[in-house]
């Protein structure tokens, strides 16, 4: 950025900058260092350089590469003054007094992202850990925000971290890009994780009526960054895409009272339209990639809910199609309670409780099981067995908003 214009960088542009190069920035110190916490005193000494250098000097071409080259050397001037610290091992990437990198070296870059990626998914680490050690590391979220978004105290939130980056170290985890042999195990872990962390944004673990949309949102953006490592790979778009179809409808899930909205029941005009239309290119280019994955198959069936104007619009045959694909994929009781829900509109629900009672077993403690199957009874007109199984979805539901909501259904039949 020429002079005449350092005046005009504001401090969010700055933020905003440093934001988008820290996962990057991070990961290539990281494996500069092979020091988590070296790698991070680098990069926080750097970017504070930045805050208080790029408003008098512009903004650099390349901020990514300065980060990295300011870190780096930063780094090494730390480790001067402390005798027996392993010293980096060499780095191609960078020359003597290197201060920027031609655009085609990021493509290592995004080798080391997904590297910090692999590490934070450290198979010895719980997935909670997992969790906050990536929204922590790659993302840069503060510790404060992340104990809120896991409604634990602060000091808990530190202690988790520093216990999960402290079995890192003891592990000897391997800083190097994994053999092709073990690479497609390694990123289906890591898209689990963000797949989970967008879970417990909807209160998957605990129950919670509300959304945690801060939860959510960093989930959709290690989601994006994943699907930016690998733009081919049909599980990361397909995630992506997925993940950011199911957000767009967050504003019309919850009603006023905390319970959740029917798909079919929601105020459409209320969705994330802006949203829908980045995610739904993304969908369809997952689509055509192979081989098929769960990912990109269910990104398939929010595209068509997503398209469908009304709830009437829905094209249930294509659904119906998709989730028979996907069951073919990853065979699960939930997915078969989801085709059964597109059988019901297509065949009614007599052909739906046959299907569900195949299911009987393995969905003896799911609350959406027996709602689904108390909706059906009433709908054929056989109130004994529809209260019977709403009173059991009843016993099973863990917030208040929702066992208000069948009990006001129970009172109707």
């Amino acid at each position: 950025m020429p002079a005449d214009d350092a005046t005009n960088l504001t401090a969010a542009a700055i933020h905003q900058s440093l934001a988008a190069a820290r996962p990057q920035a991070l990961a290539a110190l990281l494996r500069h260092f092979r020091d988590l916490d070296l790698a991070l005193n680098a990069y926080r000494d750097a970017s504070l350089a930045a805050l208080h250098g790029w408003p008098r000097s512009g903004m650099p071409r390349d901020p990514l590469a300065w980060l990295v080259t300011r870190g780096r050397n930063t780094g090494l001037d730390a480790m001067g003054g402390h005798a027996g610290v392993r010293p980096p091992d060499p780095d191609p990437l960078f020359g003597a007094g290197a201060t920027m990198l031609d655009p085609d070296s990021h493509i290592p870059y995004r080798d080391d992202t997904l590297r910090m990626l692999y590490i934070c998914c450290h198979p010895e680490l719980p997935p909670s850990h997992q969790m906050a050690l990536a929204l922590r590391l790659v993302l840069g979220v503060p510790v404060a925000q992340i104990a809120q978004a896991f409604q634990v105290r602060e000091a808990a939130m530190v202690q988790r971290i520093l216990r999960a980056k402290r079995r890192i170290a003891e592990e000897m985890t391997p800083f190097e890009t994994p053999p092709e042999s073990v690479r497609a195990a390694r990123l289906a872990a890591v898209s689990v994780m963000i797949y989970q962390l967008f879970n417990e944004g909807y209160g998957a673990s605990n129950g919670r009526s509300h959304i945690r949309a801060d939860l959510c949102e960093e989930a959709i953006r290690l989601a994006q960054l994943l699907a930016r490592i690998y733009p081919r790979d049909s599980g990361a778009v397909g995630l992506a895409a997925l993940l950011m179809l199911q957000h767009a409808r967050a504003p019309a899930r919850i009603d006023i009272h905390g319970a959740p909205v029917p798909l079919d029941e929601q105020d459409r005009g209320r969705w994330d339209h802006a949203l829908i239309a980045r995610a739904l290119p993304m969908a369809a280019k997952a689509a055509d990639c192979k081989p098929l994955g769960p990912y990109q198959i269910q990104a398939a069936v929010a595209s068509v809910h997503a398209q469908a104007a009304t709830a009437q619009d829905t094209d249930w045959a294509e659904i119906d199609r998709l989730y028979r694909v996907l069951e073919s994929v990853h065979n699960s009781p939930i997915v078969t309670l989801n085709r059964a829900v597109a059988v019901d509109h297509l065949q009614g629900p007599t052909a739906a409780l046959q299907m569900l009672d195949a299911l009987a077993g393995e969905l003896a403690g799911y609350a959406y099981y027996f709602s689904v199957r108390g909706m059906l009874y009433k709908r054929l007109g056989r109130a004994t067995e529809a209260r019977a199984a709403l009173q059991r979805a009843r016993t099973l539901v863990r917030t208040a908003p929702v066992a208000d909501q069948i009990d006001m259904t129970l009172n109707l039949i």
